[in-house]
């Protein structure tokens, strides 16, 4: 079992930072206005607290969430979030820098957490899908819709495969 000791200060913010980032990419697959981005974003921040609380999480996952539970590790993550994608880019450019981290992330966990890699990456996919059903796409005013429109779906696939060992996505 990999520890908060085994990477490196700036590896570790790229892991404190990547269930923002994945839900992140989602959101800018199909941008739904103010209250689905509001609820895509606390999906992370749910993802987040379910693995503080669920004895059976992987212990890398654990870890995560317990130091992004702390001030220094927020910090940390925002520190990462804002050094990667401050300024003014599109949606497009803003997902493809997420899938660009994510492709980091899962090098790292692959070189550094292998025992854990698998687990954790299933829990990003887990953060990301759950971003997708937060918000209906469509509609009007919440009514009508789905709840996860092709482009996340799409998107969804996209992490899938930046998670994927062979990196080559």
């Amino acid at each position: 079992m990999a520890t908060k000791s085994d990477f490196t200060a700036e590896e570790w913010c790229k892991l404190l930072a990547s269930p923002m980032i994945a839900g992140m990419a989602i959101t800018a697959a199909d941008p739904s206005g103010v209250w689905g981005l509001i609820k895509e974003g606390m999906a992370s921040g749910w993802a987040l607290v379910d693995a503080r609380q669920n004895a059976q999480a992987n212990p890398l996952v654990k870890a995560v969430a317990e130091d992004f539970a702390t001030s220094d590790g927020r910090a940390a993550a925002r520190t990462e979030l804002q050094a990667r994608f401050s300024g003014g880019t599109n949606v497009d450019a803003l997902k493809n820098m997420a899938l660009s981290e994510l492709r980091a992330v899962s090098k790292i966990l692959d070189t550094k957490a292998p025992a854990d890699a698998a687990s954790f990456k299933l829990w990003l996919q887990g953060v990301a899908q759950k971003a997708a059903e937060a918000g209906t796409e469509g509609g009007f005013l919440g009514f009508g819709g789905v709840a996860v429109s092709d482009a996340e779906k799409a998107t969804l696939a996209e992490i899938s495969t930046a998670l994927t060992p062979d990196h080559s996505a």
